[in-house]
């Protein structure tokens, strides 16, 4: 259930990791009121991270992204999965090491950064496999890379996300290959990205703090891959998150906190409270279950009724094991891109 902080959130934690897409940006444009938020939470000390899955593009190329945006980043403040995979495979075979490469600049470049030699030819002796995306990768590399898999080498993946937003559409992710290698192998490979904890671990060994906070829009990878590394997170609704899916969240998919957009990261949080009749409310709002369908009635924030839904669904989810229909409810004006 969520949970209530007299504090801002952004002096009740000392670093912030964020996702990237559906957080700070979508597409090629920055969600509104990121940057301006983002700025306000490093002004108060907070450490900032900018978290991502992908492989792809190095932490220098990201981060020009980012300020291009008109959010504050440098190089260090980005840690890509790529990087977390090259921690684990140099922390198990030591600099040096000889790793077999299917992957793109982005793992290419970290793997060289742990001190370890990507090398793209089986003659080269290899002693593990690191995979990553890279929509340039030829068949004869990846083919390469299977059969070292296959003859017992170790596998490290980078990410296991079967979609990647690109500019002409979502398109098959890293975890597609991944999927391929392991029907063709049987190997199940040892995964860095989020919902791992690999990556959130290796983004506070890089940019520090004591108390930190994953913030993200997806319940599979970032709020999952908080519970797994034993963080708080609060989850935003600018990305991929709605309504049937936050109602229907299992209980490693729920978040600390809940806020529309990034202005939640900025505010205390108060958890809605359990009425006599088995409802919830909070702000204004009361949130009830009447024939397995959800009912909100009142006024208030639209940032306190996703909270009185969130909490009201998995609620009676965890009593009575029935999601609860959501064809009653319709988000109030406000509440983001959810809410037009």
């Amino acid at each position: 259930m969520l949970r209530t902080s007299a504090e801002p959130l952004t002096t009740a934690y000392d670093l912030a990791m964020f996702d990237l897409d559906g957080v700070v940006y979508v597409g090629e444009h920055a969600v509104a009121g990121a940057p301006a938020a983002i700025g306000s939470a490093r002004r108060t000390g907070m450490h900032i991270a900018f978290v991502t899955n992908s492989a792809a593009r190095p932490p220098e190329v990201v981060a020009a992204h980012l300020t291009a945006l008109g959010v504050d980043a440098a190089p260090a403040d980005v840690v890509t999965s790529a990087q977390a995979a090259a921690h684990l495979i140099r922390e198990r075979f030591g600099r040096g090491a000889r790793i077999f490469l299917v992957g793109g600049p982005g793992l290419d470049e970290a793997l060289r950064a742990e001190g370890l030699a990507p090398v793209t030819e089986t003659a080269a002796d290899p002693v593990a496999v690191a995979t990553g995306y890279g929509p340039d990768l030829p068949w004869r590399q990846i083919m390469q890379g299977a059969v070292l898999i296959n003859g017992g080498l170790p596998w490290v993946a980078s990410n296991s996300d079967l979609t990647i937003p690109t500019s002409f559409g979502i398109g098959p992710g890293h975890g597609v290959l991944v999927r391929m290698l392991t029907d063709f192998t049987g190997v199940v490979p040892t995964v860095a990205g989020k919902p791992e904890r690999a990556l959130l671990d290796e983004t506070v060994r890089r940019v520090g703090g004591q108390r930190p906070l994953m913030i993200g829009d997806r319940l599979d990878t970032d709020i999952e891959g908080a519970h797994n590394a034993g963080l708080d997170s609060l989850l935003v609704l600018t990305g991929v998150t709605g309504l049937p899916e936050l109602v229907s969240a299992d209980p490693q998919h729920r978040p600390t906190y809940l806020a529309p957009d990034l202005a939640g990261l900025l505010a205390a949080h108060q958890a809605p409270k359990m009425t006599a009749g088995g409802g919830h409310t909070l702000g204004g709002w009361h949130g009830f279950v009447v024939e397995s369908g959800l009912r909100v009635e009142g006024e208030g924030s639209p940032a306190d009724w996703w909270r009185v839904v969130a909490t009201t669904a998995w609620d009676h989810r965890d009593r009575t094991g029935v999601v609860p229909s959501v064809t009653h409810v319709v988000p109030p004006s406000g509440s983001g891109h959810l809410g037009r």
